[in-house]
């Protein structure tokens, strides 16, 4: 019996592109694992470990993490995923990072999440939250009955800094700034596929066929067991 090669394969797309909710369908589906630089660094900040440490002396200052840091974070990490098919997530974020990462193991695939930067804007300037009780609106398709005010408590509602408009647009020109070259990269190499769209649910059908074609899908072999 021949086994398949295992996935090694990286999501990319601009904050608020709707990567979470597709990582989390990748894993539901495929049984990939998912190593994400944000939650990583958390939870090394967090157990204070050297590399943790040291990140979070940067973020401090409002620097980026160098790319050594990172590198270094996550390279340990992989390293103890050997035997699994996984899914990076966040990293890398320059071509540095990239670079470094091809050094160590052979990426087959880099899924590009393209939504347009004027979607993003709306999807995340509409979300309003009630501080006291972490509520959430989107005025889009969850606004509060009065505009500006917490449907429970009457109390106003405030947009959080990350959610401003000129906090949106500068988080967008930065991933634009830094990721457009990574991106130019693995297209050079051939390994970037790219899906555009305004709407998760209707890009996820076509991430799904796609990886169907390197990866079988492990949530329908359990509903098939009988529970």
């Amino acid at each position: 019996m021949v086994v398949p090669p295992l996935l090694r394969a990286v999501i990319m797309g601009p904050p608020g592109s709707g990567k979470g909710t597709v990582s989390a369908r990748i894993i539901k589906h495929f049984g990939v694992k998912h190593l994400s630089s944000g939650d990583l660094l958390r939870d090394n900040m967090q157990k204070k470990t050297e590399v943790g440490i040291l990140a979070k002396s940067y973020i401090d200052q409002g620097q980026l993490i160098p790319d050594d840091i990172m590198t270094q974070l996550m390279l340990n990490e992989i390293k103890g995923l050997d035997r699994y098919n996984w899914l990076l997530d966040g990293f890398p974020r320059t071509v540095a990072q990239a670079e470094a990462l091809d050094k160590e193991c052979h990426i087959d695939t880099v899924i590009d999440l393209d939504v347009p930067f004027e979607t993003i804007k709306c999807r995340l300037t509409a979300r309003w939250i009630h501080p006291a009780s972490g509520r959430v609106y989107n005025l889009e398709f969850s606004p509060p009955k009065v505009q500006g005010i917490d449907d429970v408590t009457g109390e106003p509602l405030v947009q959080r800094d990350d959610d401003k408009p000129e906090t949106v647009s500068k988080r967008l020109q930065a991933y634009d700034a830094q990721t457009k070259p990574v991106l130019e990269y693995y297209r050079k190499k051939g390994l970037l596929k790219s899906f555009s769209g305004t709407e998760t649910n209707k890009i996820w059908p076509h991430i799904y066929a796609f990886l169907q074609t390197k990866l079988p899908d492990v949530s329908q072999k359990d509903a098939a067991i009988p529970r």
